[in-house]
């Protein structure tokens, strides 16, 4: 990738852990089956494509889901290892990646890295939501500006006045 003296621009790859969206079943009928569930949520909230994005795993659950249904690969080691394979996350693009697995493997046990070629995805432990406008944020900001300096203003004014 070309550096300018602009500017450095790359996919900003996002890896949103939420251990809220852990669960747990026990499944009903003549043997009772306890079921671990979770997802991972991968986003590129750069402007250009991440490449070769790749998600890790110690121990990669048979049971994987990838929503919406993007093109890619699963490579499986001996040893319960492996890893799933994203040619390409396009700017703004979000995929979710759903676990179904068994005890005694648990949430924490299972995915290590999130990577692209542009570096190791930022690991937020939360879910995703929309960002309101820059215009919206900024007038926030300046209404809670004015409204301090008010405060500031008659505050001074009646230390002024006492004293």
């Amino acid at each position: 990738m070309a550096q300018s003296s602009a500017a450095i621009r790359s996919a900003g790859l996002d890896c949103f852990l939420s251990s809220g969206h852990v669960s747990a079943f026990t499944l009903q009928g003549e043997q009772p089956t306890a079921v671990f569930t979770h997802s991972v949520v991968v986003r590129n909230a750069g402007r250009l494509a991440a490449r070769n994005v790749r998600l890790g795993h110690l121990n990669l659950p048979q049971n994987v889901r990838i929503e919406p249904q993007v093109e890619h690969t699963v490579s499986r080691n001996a040893d319960g290892s492996g890893e799933i394979a994203i040619a390409v996350l396009v700017p703004k693009e979000q995929i979710t990646v759903s676990y179904l697995y068994f005890p005694p493997l648990t949430w924490n046990q299972i995915n290590t890295y999130t990577k692209s070629d542009d570096g190791f995805a930022k690991i937020i432990n939360a879910i995703p939501t929309p960002q309101p406008p820059k215009v919206v944020a900024w007038l926030a900001w300046l209404l809670m500006f004015l409204g301090t300096s008010f405060s500031v203003y008659w505050l001074l004014r009646l230390v002024a006045y006492v004293i």
